[in-house]
């Protein structure tokens, strides 16, 4: 395993255990085996280091399938490919919500890395917006009623996977079934046949 790698399989560590704002580089450099100047030759910022542990250490293909998604509109079945989201977005928010929600919980740190994913054209609106984008799309192809809003759409899949996520954590309850949120939403929202 190469140095990047356990460096970010300590960062992952750190961070779930801790939070992300309780995580400091010093602590990840010690825990990968490695000086913080060495962390620092591979990563710029703790916020670096968040978005690959999110982006490479993460359950799932979250990401990956957002990116590619719009050009599977028109070609299959949309119940599918938006349970494949739910499901994936369950996985994705079960997992990282230990580490992401300690950002919140200190107004300076919470700026910073706010602003540092917008000068990196990240965050969590990315992948509303990427659904979104997929929504219009299968809307144009008249897989959704014409009436339908894709985004307010979009974040209400994106909101009851995050929020089933945090009851996980909080009750231990598990994540309804993504083919029962998504059924629960298209209802009123695809064409009569």
């Amino acid at each position: 395993m190469g140095t990047r790698d356990r460096m970010l399989d300590a960062a992952a560590h750190v961070m779930r255990t801790r939070g992300m704002a309780r995580a400091t580089t010093k602590e990840i450099a010690k825990e990968s085996g490695f000086s913080e100047a060495a962390l620092y030759k591979h990563f710029r910022d703790k916020t670096d280091l968040f978005l690959a542990v999110l982006q490479e250490r993460a359950p799932g293909n979250l990401r990956a399938l957002l990116t590619g998604l719009t050009d599977r509109a028109g070609k299959g079945e949309l119940r599918a490919v938006l349970e494949e989201v739910a499901t994936e977005a369950l996985d994705f928010y079960t997992e990282t919500f230990p580490m992401a929600a300690s950002v919140f919980s200190e107004q300076t740190l919470f700026t910073a890395h706010r602003d540092a994913l917008q000068e990196r054209g990240m965050g969590p609106h990315a992948v509303r917006a990427a659904l979104a984008a997929y929504l219009k799309a299968e809307q144009r192809a008249g897989a959704l009623d014409p009436g339908a809003d894709p985004e307010s759409t979009a974040a209400l899949l994106l909101g009851a996977c995050f929020q089933s996520a945090f009851l996980t954590h909080f009750t231990d309850a598990p994540n309804p079934a993504p083919a029962d949120l998504v059924r629960t939403l298209l209802q009123p929202l695809t064409p009569a046949e």
